[in-house]
C-alpha cells in the first residue's frame, strides 16, 4: 500500500517580500499525503487495529529548507514526528451515533493532543502539514534569495498499512533582504 501513497507538492510561503538583516524570515511548507495511506485511515481500520491491540500509529516526517540556486546551502531543518492512538469511547459526539462504531483517535503533534470529531477532520488533522520554519535573515546576507525545500515522511507496518514513504520538494520562492 505504501507505493501508492505520495506527498503533495509543498507549498511555500513568506511571511512577507522584503526584509531587513535582523528580521526573522517565517517560511510556512503546506503539504498533504495523498493516496492509500490516507484512503486507509478511516474508521473501519481504527476499530479493527484497536480490537487487534494495534492502537498507536506513529509517523515520522521532516521538512528542509534551503538557499536555492546553483550551490543549495540547508538553512533550517524540522525532523519531528506524529502520533494516532486509537482509543475506545463512549462519547457519542466522537462517533457515528448510527453505528456501533465505539473507538476513534486522538492525535498529537510536538507532544499537544487533538481530537477531531469527524473521520475527516481526523486525517486533516494526522495528515496534512503546516510547518512555520524561522531563519535569521542575516545567515542570507543582503540581496535576492531562492529558497526551497524538501519533505519526506515514513511509517512502519500496521494492521491496515504496509511501511513506506514519501518525500516531495517545493517551487523554489524568492525573497529580497535589504
Amino acid at each position: 500500500m505504501g507505493s501508492q501513497t505520495a506527498l503533495t507538492e509543498i507549498v511555500l510561503t513568506a511571511d512577507k517580500q522584503e526584509y531587513t538583516r535582523t528580521d526573522d524570515i517565517i517560511i510556512t511548507a503546506e503539504f498533504k499525503i495523498q493516496g492509500d495511506l490516507r484512503d486507509s485511515f478511516n474508521e473501519k481500520n481504527w476499530t479493527e487495529s484497536y480490537n487487534k491491540f494495534d492502537n498507536l500509529f506513529k509517523l515520522k516526517y521532516g521538512v528542509k529548507v534551503f538557499s536555492g540556486g546553483f550551490r543549495k546551502k540547508e538553512l533550517k531543518e524540522v525532523d519531528t514526528y506524529r502520533k494516532a492512538s486509537f482509543f475506545w469511547t463512549r462519547n457519542p459526539k466522537l462517533v457515528n451515533p448510527h453505528q456501533e462504531k465505539r473507538v476513534w483517535v486522538q492525535v498529537a503533534k510536538n507532544f499537544e493532543p487533538f481530537i477531531r470529531l469527524t473521520e475527516d477532520e481526523v486525517k486533516a488533522e494526522f495528515l496534512d502539514f503546516n510547518e512555520k520554519i524561522t531563519i535569521k535573515a542575516s545567515e542570507l546576507g543582503s540581496g535576492k534569495h531562492k529558497i526551497g525545500a524538501e519533505a519526506w515522511t515514513s511509517w512502519q507496518k500496521h494492521h491496515f498499512t504496509e511501511s513506506g514513504d514519501a518525500k516531495n520538494s517545493a517551487k523554489e520562492i524568492e525573497i529580497t533582504i535589504n
